[in-house]
């Protein structure tokens, strides 16, 4: 199984990361490969709870589709993300994110996966570091054109 952990410093607040996060349907608008996003059911009460959700992801000549079921705790600032269907045999993300005392906040995001298909996997495996690199930079990005451009970490923006 292929895994990569990051942390990420940011100067917005934990909650304002977890809510960009957690808002999956406007994946397709920031994040690369993302070609569409659908919720097809939601378990949410106050903010909390699970939902399903199929991605279409698109690089070169390969597009896939999967399911995977996605469980928000706004309480501890976490998102988890569990693989159902499609051509993964395993997909595991884990959000994390804490507020620093000074202000500011720290993203911790963890990925593992393997491919069901040989030949995916090693043709994932080459644009992997690159392609983990540029989905927690969207995020980052994301953050700044939603809720402050010059980056002090205020709510200038509409998510």
């Amino acid at each position: 199984m292929t895994s990569r952990r990051t942390t990420t410093d940011v100067p917005f607040s934990a909650q304002q990361m977890y809510d960009l996060v957690a808002d999956v349907e406007k994946y397709p608008n920031f994040l690369p490969w993302c070609i569409a996003l659908r919720v097809v059911d939601r378990n949410i009460e106050n903010g909390a709870g699970t939902l399903g959700a199929d991605m279409v992801v698109a690089y070169k000549v390969f597009r896939e589709k999967f399911r995977s079921k996605v469980t928000l705790d706004p309480a501890s600032h976490s998102i988890d993300a569990h693989y159902t269907e499609g051509p993964f045999s395993a997909l595991r993300t884990r959000w994390r994110f804490a507020d620093y005392s000074e202000g500011g906040s720290n993203i911790d995001f963890f990925i593992e996966f393997r491919f069901r298909n040989m030949l995916l996997h090693t043709t994932a495996m080459m644009v992997f570091e690159k392609a983990f690199a540029r989905m927690t930079d969207a995020f980052v990005e994301r953050a700044f054109e939603v809720y402050d451009e010059n980056g002090s970490g205020g709510e200038a923006g509409q998510q």
